[in-house]
Order: C-alpha cells, then sequence, then structure tokens
C-alpha cells in the first residue's frame, strides 16, 4: 500500500482522487487551491476536490505557495510515497519534488510533448486537432517536460466542445492513474524522456478569446465555439447586442457573401451565416441575460431581416 497525497483543485481533479481514495493505497492528504471569490455574487468558496475530500474526512491543505516552508514541513513530515498531482494549478518546487520517495506523477491532458501549458483541452480543440489523450509523467522542476510513464490516447470527436471533452479526458486520465498505481507497486516504473523538439505550447485561456472575427474560415469558427464553450464562451454582436454562440454547425450555402451577414434566418434553415469563407448554422445561442435556445426558437422571439442583418 502506497502513502500517496493528491494535489488538485477542479473537477477534472476529482474522479481521480475518487479513485485513488477506493483503492487499496492510502491517501494521506489532499492539497488545493485556497478558496477563491466566485460568481456575480463573489462569493468565497472552496474547490471542488477540497469540498468532496472534507466530506469523506480526508486531511485537506491549502497552501497559498507550494514553497511555502511550514507547508514543505508538514509535507516532510507526512513522508509520502508518492504525489499525484491533476489540475493542480500552480507550479511545484523542487523542494516538494524531492519529498517522496517514489517521485511526483503529473496527470496532463495531453500527449507531450504537444500542448504543454493551461490550456491543453481547449488549445487541441481550437486547432482543430482530431487526437488527444492523457499524458502520466514524473515531475521535474520545468512544466510538463518530465519523462513519460504512460500515455492513452484518444479522439476528438467532430462536435465535441471543451466541456465534453474535459469530462471524456478526467475518466481517461482516471484509467491512466490506475494503471500507473499497478505499476507502483512493483517499485518506480520506468520511463522515457520526450522529444523536445516536438514540444508545442498553449497559454492560459481567457475571455478577450471569444470575440468571433467572422472574416476566418467557418471551419475556424467553428474550432473556436467548440474549444471555448462553455467558458469563457464565443461572442459577438447581433443588433449592437452582446450574444454567445453556444453551438455551431458548418453548412452548404449558394453565393458570395460580406462575412458576418445572415443569409438565412427562417425554420427551415434555421440562422445561417458568411464567414470569410463557407457558411455557418447558428445552432445554439444566447442574448445577454438569457437563457440558451436553439436558432429557430430565437428566431420566433427575436424576428431578423435577412441579407440586410450582420454579426459583428
Amino acid at each position: 500500500m502506497l502513502k500517496i497525497v493528491f494535489m488538485g483543485t477542479p473537477d477534472f481533479a476529482l474522479p481521480i482522487l475518487k479513485m485513488i481514495h477506493e483503492s487499496d493505497h492510502q491517501v494521506v492528504a489532499v492539497v488545493a487551491q485556497p478558496d477563491r471569490p466566485r460568481g456575480r455574487g463573489l462569493k468565497t468558496i472552496a474547490p471542488p476536490v477540497k469540498q468532496w475530500a472534507l466530506n469523506v474526512g480526508l486531511y485537506v491543505i491549502q497552501p497559498g505557495n507550494s514553497r511555502d516552508i511550514e507547508f514543505l514541513k508538514t509535507m516532510e513530515q507526512i513522508s509520502p510515497d508518492l504525489i499525484i498531482t491533476a489540475a493542480y494549478g500552480q507550479i511545484i518546487s523542487q523542494a516538494l519534488l524531492d519529498i517522496p520517495r517514489l517521485g511526483c506523477i503529473n496527470v496532463h491532458a495531453s500527449l507531450l510533448p504537444k500542448y504543454r501549458g493551461a490550456s491543453p483541452i481547449q488549445s487541441a480543440i481550437l486547432d482543430g486537432q482530431t487526437q488527444t489523450g492523457i499524458t502520466i509523467f514524473y515531475m521535474n522542476a520545468c512544466m510538463d517536460t518530465g519523462d513519460v510513464i504512460l500515455q492513452l490516447p484518444t479522439p476528438i470527436l467532430p462536435d465535441e466542445n471543451a466541456s465534453i471533452l474535459h469530462d471524456r479526458l478526467s475518466a481517461l486520465g482516471t484509467e491512466a492513474v490506475r494503471k500507473v498505481l499497478d505499476l507502483f507497486e512493483a517499485g518506480r516504473p520506468n520511463a522515457y524522456p520526450q522529444d523536445h523538439q516536438e514540444a508545442t505550447y498553449c497559454k492560459k485561456i481567457d475571455s478577450t478569446m471569444g470575440k468571433i472575427d467572422w472574416t476566418k474560415k467557418a471551419f475556424e469558427i467553428n474550432n473556436l465555439v467548440r474549444a471555448l464553450t462553455p467558458w469563457p464562451g464565443a461572442y459577438s454582436t447581433l443588433n449592437n447586442k452582446h450574444v454567445k454562440i453556444n453551438l455551431v454547425h458548418e453548412t452548404d450555402f449558394e453565393g458570395n457573401y460580406e462575412p458576418g451577414l445572415i443569409v438565412a434566418c427562417n425554420q427551415a434553415s434555421g440562422m445561417v451565416v458568411a464567414c470569410g469563407s463557407g457558411f455557418l448554422r447558428i445552432v445554439r445561442l444566447q442574448k445577454a441575460g438569457g437563457i440558451v435556445m436553439n436558432d429557430v426558437d430565437f428566431l420566433r422571439g427575436y424576428p431578423i431581416s435577412p441579407m440586410h442583418t450582420y454579426l459583428r
């Protein structure tokens, strides 16, 4: 039986923690990011991993920084065999990496060395990739560069958005950790170095990325919508009012039109918009403060004049 410290914060990490807790190994501590203000009311809310861990009686620590001296002393006293991190949200200090006798491993939602960094799920969709996966690797002082223990690939399905793929990769990550823990029962597993020349990097997602540029190709806009749904969301303006675009489909339409022009809006065709190349049907959208609606329902309460109205 291994003594494990689990470090994770959001929903992605929760199924992995649950599996470890239900295994033959002992979770001696759970480390999560501090509680933070969230939502419109900025109410301070505990992260999902902390909430669940406390509910089942696990010991939870929330250091402001993994380099904190008191935190490192606590980890030394706990003396775990292994530290497992999954979407923890902080760079791990070398002092912490040196504590467990079997090392520290990370669950990363890409096939490293591709998509190192903070947004591998969204970035893979944004780039139009058709495959991603989970990588379990030994952590070192650099970000996502350690030797690989195990990889499990999975396709990115054409209509998957970031939320759907997130949940699938969380489940796949759980399976990958289960396999790796079986390997650790026989000692420290072998691993192989990444090909650093093949590395790609992704930046943190923010709300400024969601503005749709209708001069881009239809498939590029489709990828943007999928990548940024549900957060921060892709958006445009319709008659000077903000609308969030939740789902689009590429569709056939005849003619050459200015990008952003709504070329059809009826119960048969739905809402069709011209792009820099190709056309998109706006399948689901949401006015500011409203609910998500499909396009035909939206058009019943918000009539639009085709060939005269633009998404900007």
